[in-house]
């Protein structure tokens, strides 16, 4: 790791990175048009908008923004811009942490030197990651309070992922889960929970050990649900699915940066905290993905059980002062509305049960999430459904080949 030092931030910054999906308009199936998409955005605009691992997705990143208003006019400018261009080439942005029924296999990876050294590195356990994230950079003042503030934090995670829960259907199934996404993540390595390091000292002997190994190239290779990121001077936070639209993106944001003000005090105070077991908080997690805010949380220190939604209210009261403070109260305050309304994935759910077809639930969804007024088009059965449910072949399948890349993913 050639460059060891820390950027400092004096206040908690935010840099927020949503990760869309790519549909064609008729068909609502993932479509491989980031290219396209990317040359009928202003120029201005292409170093916010960038291609990812698939062809089938955009990712749209903030400028560094010290309030959460600030993100959203920022978000808010460039998400039009990209649905105007992704019209303009017939598709769509679906704001969903998986697809329901589009096979991962089917999608073309980006012809990217990263991403082929991924591809032949990890196989299927990295090509089948279809899957799509918010990441949420908090700004912090020094290395060492960015590791302990990702410690602090891991007790808040099974709660963020409970609030965004988005993927309940994998290749045209449901899958039981309100977060499958979370559970394509576990095939690769590095993902999950960072391991407990004290320090700014400790995280870099964590990476000298791992560059020296051979394991890792890049810190980009930490796909860990949090981590510090010393180029922005960040904590980031990459637990959450893709939520089902820009409020509660902009809800979740609040939440993270009073968080990260709160536990930032506790620590320049000298504020002791016991520690939390590990074990446990790998157990919300796990009910999260199942259960997404019908989870019941366990508190990893004294053991006291609590509904996921009646968790979140409580945060968001006990975080009050500090949404003042950074004026950001009115969008914490959409937190208890998430908790009391149905997740992404519910509402998935819900779109399917009352349409009988995945397509047609997508459609759905990408209506009630857009930004820009729509020219109406009318509903398109996607290829391969028959009643809702695909083709019963996907189990035995071969992934996909892309001759695009060079690189056999087979």
């Amino acid at each position: 790791m050639s460059d060891r030092s820390f950027h400092r931030n004096d206040w908690p910054t935010l840099g927020v990175e949503v990760e869309l999906q790519l549909v064609h308009a008729e068909s609502m199936a993932l479509r491989s048009a980031i290219a396209h998409v990317l040359a009928h955005l202003p120029g201005d605009l292409h170093a916010s908008a960038k291609q990812e691992l698939v062809q089938s997705c955009v990712e749209i990143t903030s400028d560094a923004c010290r309030s959460v208003a600030e993100v959203g006019e920022d978000l808010s400018r460039k998400i039009r811009a990209v649905e105007r261009a992704a019209d303009r080439c017939g598709t769509r942005l679906l704001w969903a942490a998986a697809h329901p029924f589009s096979h991962w296999r089917d999608q073309d990876i980006t012809p990217d030197e990263r991403y082929a050294g991924l591809v032949e590195t990890h196989q299927i356990a990295v090509v089948r990651r279809v899957v799509f994230g918010l990441h949420v950079h908090v700004g912090v003042d020094s290395g060492d309070k960015a590791v302990v503030l990702c410690d602090r934090l891991q007790r808040h995670l099974p709660l963020l992922l409970a609030l965004s829960a988005n993927s309940p259907y994998w290749c045209g199934r449901p899958t039981g889960l309100h977060s499958h996404r979370t559970q394509v993540l576990e095939g690769s390595p590095f993902s999950g929970p960072p391991p407990r390091m004290r320090s700014w000292g400790d995280y870099l002997a964590t990476l000298d050990r791992l560059f020296t190994a051979g394991f890792i190239h890049s810190v980009k290779d930490l796909w860990w649900d949090l981590r510090p990121n010393p180029v922005y001077g960040t904590v980031e936070v990459r637990i959450c699915d893709m939520p089902p639209d820009l409020p509660s993106v902009l809800g979740l944001t609040a939440l993270l940066q009073c968080l990260v003000h709160s536990l930032s005090e506790q620590i320049d105070r000298g504020d002791c905290m016991p520690e939390d077991d590990p074990l446990l908080v790998r157990q919300n997690r796990w009910r999260a993905c199942r259960y997404g805010l019908g989870a019941v949380l366990v508190d990893p220190v004294t053991l006291e059980a609590m509904p996921a939604r009646q968790a979140a209210e409580h945060l968001a009261v006990r975080l009050r002062p500090a949404s003042e403070w950074l004026c950001c109260a009115e969008d914490l305050d959409h937190v208890p509305a998430m908790a009391a309304g149905p997740t992404g994935s519910e509402r998935q759910i819900a779109l399917h049960e009352e349409t009988g077809d995945l397509a047609r639930m997508v459609r759905q969804f990408v209506r009630q999430s857009r930004l820009t007024t729509e020219d109406g088009f009318a509903p398109v059965r996607a290829p391969g459904h028959l009643g809702g449910s695909v083709v019963d072949d996907w189990m035995t399948a071969p992934h996909r080949s892309s001759t695009r890349t060079g690189v056999a993913v087979a």
